[in-house]
């Protein structure tokens, strides 16, 4: 049986949650680019959650296929959002850690 998301990329790499947060921080008001490799069949709806439940983002996707969206925030700090993705009967789900900081490092 085939994976319903194949994988799952942050900034043009692949998410890894062990990975050093560093390679995926963004300045403020810098858009974290977000990708997931959706294979199967037919429409698959995918979506994009933040910490409380809300939708930020969601996007029907025909498979095999990907979806990408693009977000950033104003303010800096850590934010953690949920890419969810249903379609042909799986559900998956994961949370993605995004790092904001105040402005890009000098020097």
């Amino acid at each position: 049986m085939k994976k319903l998301v194949k994988l799952v990329k942050v900034n043009n790499l692949q998410y890894n949650a062990n990975r050093d947060p560093e390679v995926y921080r963004r300045s403020a008001n810098e858009n974290f680019r977000i990708q997931a490799l959706v294979d199967g069949t037919g429409a698959v709806k995918c979506k994009l959650l933040d910490s409380t439940g809300k939708t930020l983002h969601e996007q029907t996707v025909n498979a095999p296929g990907t979806y990408t969206h693009e977000i950033s925030f104003a303010t800096p700090g850590v934010r953690v959002v949920t890419l969810s993705v249903e379609g042909n009967g799986e559900k998956f789900a994961q949370d993605l850690r995004l790092d904001v900081m105040e402005h890009a490092w000098i020097g």
